[in-house]
């Protein structure tokens, strides 16, 4: 491939180790350096699989967004799973794709003859010469992706970026929401407990398991990782030199909550995808880092599965 085989600093064979924490096995090299705190097997190549469809409805099945002919040279930065990756080379048998990744451990074992691979850190700086790529794509990579990082990022993909080619960044931001207002964290609640014989009114606190979720994983990533990073999106963007930018926030519901039939069908198939994101993704964080009990991390998974498939609240992530 003609594809420049130099991105960030290409990463030794020790980075391919794993470790099992949990039944589960997460990327080595990544935990100690606290890149990346999501598992690496299996279970999550079929999770990232359960998410590409869930994203390819959202999208109506578009894969590239900007009005593009015939890239030539592609770079999918945190490919993860190589779904996106895959079918991009497939679309464009004469485009060279490479994808880019801190993890070779969900890399496919046979990718399409245009598409390539690197193991590479994206917190440090690109190396690959200016003006490399027709289109540089990231996706869900605010996991990974040091708070401090995220400036340089962008203002790398733009030297990479040819002159009159795109960039497109997709993000969720992981805090729950609800469309209807129904889903809370620390409201107070009238209730009734009982007293020398007879019910006391008294007011206590209330809250949803997705809400609490949310709050638990966001402050245990923070300050070292900025999961809010999809709203600043549009001005690092900006400041980095790119034109023409396009910012978008989609709802991205939980369960078939919706009464629009696109929804619904998205809702669906997002289902699976939540139960699973919601346990993978918190985990470590959770268990490791903040000494959460398995026990009581349990129980939070549990509600929190239930509370999303629940229509009456409305439950969805931003997109």
């Amino acid at each position: 491939m003609d594809v420049p085989r130099e991105s960030t600093e290409p990463l030794d064979d020790e980075y391919r180790d794993t470790v099992e924490y949990c039944g589960r096995a997460f990327s080595k090299y990544s935990l100690e350096a606290g890149t990346y705190f999501a598992p690496v097997d299996e279970e999550e190549i079929e999770r990232l699989e359960l998410m590409h469809n869930v994203l390819s409805k959202v999208f109506d099945n578009r894969l590239i967004f900007p009005p593009m002919a015939t890239p030539r040279s592609i770079l999918d930065c945190g490919c993860g799973a190589a779904n996106w990756a895959v079918e991009v080379a497939e679309q464009h048998p004469d485009c060279e794709v490479l994808g880019i990744d801190v993890s070779p451990h969900m890399l496919p074992d046979h990718p399409p003859r245009n598409l390539d691979f690197q193991i590479d850190d994206l917190n440090s700086r690109f190396t690959f010469p200016g003006n490399s790529f027709d289109l540089v794509h990231s996706q869900m990579v605010a996991g990974g992706i040091h708070a401090s990082r995220w400036p340089s990022y962008v203002r790398d993909i733009y030297r990479v970026t040819k002159p009159g080619g795109w960039c497109q960044i997709v993000e969720m931001y992981l805090n729950a929401q609800s469309d209807n207002g129904r889903l809370t964290y620390g409201t107070y609640q009238a209730c009734m407990i009982p007293g020398n014989g007879e019910l006391l009114m008294c007011r206590g606190y209330t809250d949803h398991a997705l809400s609490k979720w949310s709050s638990r994983y966001l402050n245990t990533l923070s300050p070292r990782k900025n999961p809010r990073a999809a709203l600043s999106m549009a001005g690092w963007m900006e400041n980095a030199g790119f034109v023409d930018i396009e910012s978008k926030l989609i709802t991205l519901p939980m369960s078939a909550w919706s009464t629009e039939s696109r929804d619904q069908r998205i809702g669906r198939a997002n289902r699976e995808n939540i139960k699973e994101l919601l346990a993978t993704a918190a985990l470590y964080p959770l268990t490791e880092q903040t000494k959460m009990p398995m026990e009581e991390f349990e129980q939070l998974i549990s509600r929190a599965r239930d509370e999303a498939g629940d229509p009456s609240l409305k439950a969805y992530f931003p997109l």
